[in-house]
């Protein structure tokens, strides 16, 4: 049988994708580091871009379109889950809630040949920074010719309950920063456009993607699992209950499971309808 060659190409396509992503992040290094933040060269008003991500789906992430302003159906699903008033239907709508993540563009210390890099953190991290900056003794820390550099203390997790903590400081003195000008306009015209990095999802894929993580036959529905529609079809079907009551030895209760197969796609499409 003949080796399937699009198949190894799409294989190695993925993979270099996957390493030049790679390739344009910075995470800090265990102990000290310096980095400078710089304009984001496709919103100079804004070095801050917020992408908001669902993790986790289906073993995957994902970026979720509110980050671009644009419909989300694992958010509108979430925002059904949280109006049933079941406890265990808001704990998985709060799982399904996009998490936000912050990106800076920099140039870090030491390694300014490779030019501007995209350096992502919480939260706290970024009222931080946002703090410095509206603080009038540091003000626009971003600046090219007369902003500051960022220490960024990182401790890596000491094991299982732990996690990494990330501090930062802002040097006192202003500077340029770069005195190559090379380098200065690689940071002004060469950088990355975040959407190369992070692929925008349409909304249909995540559909399909949130479709796929629901599907009964991956997820064990009969175990607990009390999605909102699943009670009303019950409901609605009387005649399944003696199906579910009879011997748990005896083969009825197969076509159940297909049942709950249908309503789930079911349910799914009248949500989206």
């Amino acid at each position: 049988m003949a080796i399937d060659l699009e198949a190894i190409r799409r294989k190695l396509n993925n993979l270099q994708s996957s390493t030049k992503r790679t390739e344009n992040l910075w995470k800090p290094k265990p102990g000290s580091n310096q980095v400078r933040i710089v304009p984001y060269q496709h919103d100079k008003d804004n070095p801050f871009l917020e992408l908001f991500f669902h993790y986790d789906l289906g073993k995957k992430n994902y970026l979720s379109p509110v980050t671009y302003g644009e419909s989300d159906p694992v958010v509108e699903f979430a925002d059904k889950l949280k109006s049933t008033g079941n406890s265990d239907d808001w704990k998985l709508s709060k799982k399904l809630e996009p998490k936000m993540r912050v990106y800076v563009p920099v140039i870090v210390r030491g390694e300014e040949s490779d030019g501007v890099k995209f350096w992502g953190f919480g939260k706290t991290v970024y009222q931080e920074l946002l703090g410095f900056i509206a603080d009038p003794d540091y003000g626009d820390i971003t600046d090219l010719t007369a902003g500051r550099d960022i220490v960024v203390e990182f401790t890596p997790s000491e094991g299982a309950g732990s996690y990494p903590k990330t501090a930062i400081r802002v040097k006192p003195n202003q500077t340029a920063s770069t005195e190559d000008k090379n380098l200065a306009d690689k940071i002004v015209t060469g950088q990355t456009e975040i959407f190369s990095i992070f692929k925008k999802q349409s909304y249909d894929n995540l559909k399909a993607a949130l479709e796929s993580w629901l599907n009964p036959e991956e997820n064990d529905l009969e175990g607990g699992s009390d999605l909102p529609w699943e009670s009303n079809k019950q409901s609605q079907t009387p005649t399944a209950t003696p199906a579910a009551t009879t011997a748990t030895s005896t083969p009825e209760k197969q076509p159940e499971k297909a049942t709950k197969t249908d309503d789930i796609s079911a349910a799914f499409d009248d949500l989206f309808n």
